[in-house]
Order: C-alpha cells, then structure tokens, then sequence
C-alpha cells in the first residue's frame, strides 16, 4: 500500500501565510550548508536539462500557497514544464545588501582537507572559496528563461564540473518563492540518486544554484535509443528511481513533478532525481496542496479530478508511467488535448472508475460519471505488448497504475518486488551515498546505438545476459 501522510491543516488566516513566507525568506538567507570533501570528489557529472520529449502544453499551476490571483499559465516545450519559467510567486526581501547565502569555509583550517588547501589557501584572502560568484567559471550556457539561465561551469575551488543554475532576481520582487523551496529541501538531502547541490550563491542581482553537472537525463537517453530500453537498463534505472523516491517519502517529502527530463543520467548510469521546484515537504503549513502538479502525462487520475488530499501515491503513478515508456519506447498516457482527454486515456485501459472500484470518486470536484465513456479495464499488456516479454514487469506495473490512490504500490515496497529479485542481494545493503555501480558486475547493458561495449553480467540464477538489445 502507498505510505500515507497526515492530511493538510485547516485553513490559516491570511496574516499567518505572510509571516510564513517571510521566515522561509529569512531562513533561506540564513542557510548554513557544509562542505564534506567526500560530496566534492563523488562528483560524476551532470547537466541540467531544459528539453521536454514529447507532446503539447501543460498548465502547471503553483502550490496552494500561492493567491489566486497570482496564479499564471507555466508553458512547458514539448512534453516537459519548463525548468527557466517565472515562477508564480515571489518572496519580497528585507535586506538588499549583498551576501552569500552559503559559506562553506571550514570551521577550523585543521579540518580542511589537503586537497582543498592546495586549491584555497587560508592565507590568501583572494583565493576562490565556496559561497563566491568568482568561485566559478561559466564554460557554455544549456538553457535559458524567463527567470532563470543555467550554465555548465568549472568550480575554481577543486576545478570540478558544475551546473550553475542563475536565478535573476527583481528588487522589487524578491528571491522567487520555488527556488527557496528547492534549495531548503535539497540542502538537508544526501543521496547518490538525488543530484546534489553544492553551493548557493547570492547577490544584489541573482541568486544560483550550484549542482553537481550530469550530462543528460532519461528523456534524452530515450531519445537516443527508441524503441524501448535495454530490459536489464530499465531494470537498473527503475530500481535506481525507487531508492531516491524511497528516501525522500521517508522523510515526508513529495517530488510532485516526476517525468523523464527530471530524472538525470550519468555518463556511467546513475539516475539522479533532480528539479525539486513543485516538491513539498508535509511539515509546511498549508490549508491545502495544489492539485495543479505534475506534468499532465504523469498526473495522477486523482489529481486531474481535483484531488488535494495526496500523500506519496502521486509520485508512485508517475513511477508507473515511466517504467512502461522505457519498456515500450513511447509515453503511456500521451494526452493531446486537456484534462478531459488524458482522463479518457487512463480510463480507456484501467476502466472508468465508480465507487465500487474507487471509494469516494463521486465526491471529487471533476468526477461527474455522465462525462465519460464507461470502458471495462484491460490487461496492461493489450495496450503496451512489450510489458509481457519481461519477467514480472506487467504485475509491478499494474501495482502503480492504480486508480484508487491508497492502493499503489509505495517505492519501498517497489523495491521488494519479485520483478527485480535476479539483482545482486548486496544491492540493498548499499549507504544511501553509495551508487549501485559498486556492486560488482552491476553496469549498464549495451543499448542500440551505444559505441561503448559493456561486459555480459550474471544473475542470480548463473544465467549470463547478453549485452545485445532484445
């Protein structure tokens, strides 16, 4: 069953909101974020990416935070929200004088790490330390919008690879609202399929965000072998995506966005959950959560029916959809037209729902039954047919994709799932920093196209895997 958290609070006055947004303000100006030599010298790689993969406008609407009238229309390119697009709310500052937001000095030069002295010198009040714009070189733009540009960059501290997320900022707006709340989260999270931020740097003029640099993500790498993934791949990238999303549900965190071009691929495998913008952390307060999340080909049924009563079951319906694209090679539920349409297409394959299959759908605010077709549910495997050549994967699968929210399947559970038992135990004995690429024989198979040749592995039952594409 997916985990539950405690619904939201009643509504709070008005007066209430703003004294909340201005200690996030405040917090945020005050974040005190260390610097572990280990984070520096795990770095892999990383980009981030500003392309969608397929498919037509979405409104992606902010957090119920958020007034009413302050909420806009978010264009997303192709398929994917825009990562640059202004967000719908912006925190006004009370300070406007420069200042860091992070500085990572170590506290007693004793502790800092030869590595870092041959770089930084305590000695030298010049030298490039972390927390400083001049800490970083900007070596090629990757995107760039409305509110935001990011740069690939070259930290000059330990001259790493770095994705250096440039937020403008307005004086007479503020540090916009989505980025304080993605550096909050992201600051208290260390995991190996998390991207990591580094740094946070802050001036008059912008703020950025500095992550470690992954050069593409899961939609990209689709892209580039169509089709349908490696099943072996899929496998690695699908367990890979349960462990981060099994780390941040245990710490009542909710991504709210998951889709391909958020999930970042190293050039040696390693997923990485990244874009935490509409994530939502439950010890906020808030008269309710937005149904308004999640692009619209991985919305969940009960969000698009207006649904603000979820817990971490929205994120295991789009754990779902992305699990069969990666099998199959195309988006489950690619909605072309609305709500209305996507609605269809789910139920077209699960079936209509009613309050037999789905208690409480009648009193959803977009249910209204004479509005759709009622269609019986199918096996998965009628609509997506490769889901029936791989061991277990239409069963896990199906344990996603549920229309009754509190029956999807939680991303530990996922974990536990017949589907992946041929996957080296050690696996899940790993550290949360520890990547599943230092298991032996675990790598990535080779996918059509690959110019790299990857060795054949054995599973647990001494069957060899071929490094071909099936």
């Amino acid at each position: 069953m997916c985990d539950l958290m405690p619904a939201p609070q009643p509504a709070e006055k008005r007066g209430k909101m703003k004294k909340l947004r201005r200690t996030l303000s405040e917090s945020f100006r005050s974040i005190a974020f260390k610097k572990e030599d280990s984070s520096f010298d795990e770095i892999c790689v990383t980009k981030m990416s500003t392309r969608g993969c397929q498919g037509t406008d979405s409104v992606i609407k902010p957090l119920d935070t958020i007034p009413e009238d302050k909420k806009v229309r978010v264009q997303r390119t192709q398929s994917g929200f825009d990562p640059f697009e202004k967000p719908t709310s912006q925190v006004k500052r009370v300070h406007s004088e420069n200042n860091a937001c992070i500085n990572a000095k170590s506290s007693s030069a004793g502790k800092e790490s030869p590595k870092l002295r041959r770089h930084s010198s305590p000695s030298s009040p010049t030298s490039p330390k972390f927390g400083k714009a001049d800490s970083y070189e900007k070596l090629e733009k990757l995107g760039e919008g409305s509110y935001a540009t990011v740069y690939k960059g070259k930290s000059k501290v330990n001259g790493k690879l770095v994705a250096l997320k440039v937020i403008r900022l307005q004086e007479e707006e503020g540090t916009p609202f989505t980025a304080i709340r993605e550096a909050s989260l992201l600051k208290g999270l260390k995991h190996a399929n998390i991207v990591l931020l580094h740094d946070i740097i802050h001036t008059k003029e912008t703020l950025t965000l500095v992550f470690e640099y992954v050069h593409t993500d899961l939609c990209q790498y689709m892209d580039k072998h169509p089709g349908g993934l490696h099943p072996d791949n899929v496998k690695l990238f699908l367990f890979q995506l349960l462990r981060g999303l099994s780390y941040i549900h245990q710490r009542y965190i909710l991504h709210r966005d998951l889709k391909p071009q958020n999930l970042l691929i190293s050039d040696t495998g390693e997923l990485k959950l990244a874009d935490f913008g509409l994530a939502r952390a439950k010890s906020v307060p808030s008269h309710t959560y937005s149904n308004e999340v999640v692009t619209l080909w991985y919305r969940p049924p009960d969000v698009l029916l207006g649904s603000t009563d979820y817990s971490t079951c929205l994120d295991m319906w789009g754990v779902g959809c992305i699990f069969i694209e990666m099998i199959q090679g195309v988006a489950a539920f690619p909605g072309m037209k609305d709500i209305q349409d996507q609605l269809e297409r789910i139920f077209l394959v699960l079936g209509t729902p009613s309050e037999d299959t789905w208690p409480g759908v009648n009193s959803l605010p977009h249910f209204k039954a004479d509005r759709f077709t009622v269609y019986s549910p199918k096996k998965l495997r009628q609509a997506w047919n490769k889901l029936g050549y791989v061991d277990h994967a239409e069963e896990l699968a199906s344990r996603f994709l549920q229309c009754f929210p509190k029956n999807r399947l939680s991303a530990q559970a996922a974990l536990n799932h017949e589907y992946f038992s041929n996957l080296p135990p050690r696996l899940w004995e790993l550290q949360d920093m520890s990547s599943i690429f230092t298991v032996p024989n675990v790598k990535l198979q080779t996918e059509s196209g690959d110019s790299i040749q990857v060795c054949s592995r054995k599973n647990s039952h001494g069957k060899a895997s071929s490094g071909s594409k099936h």
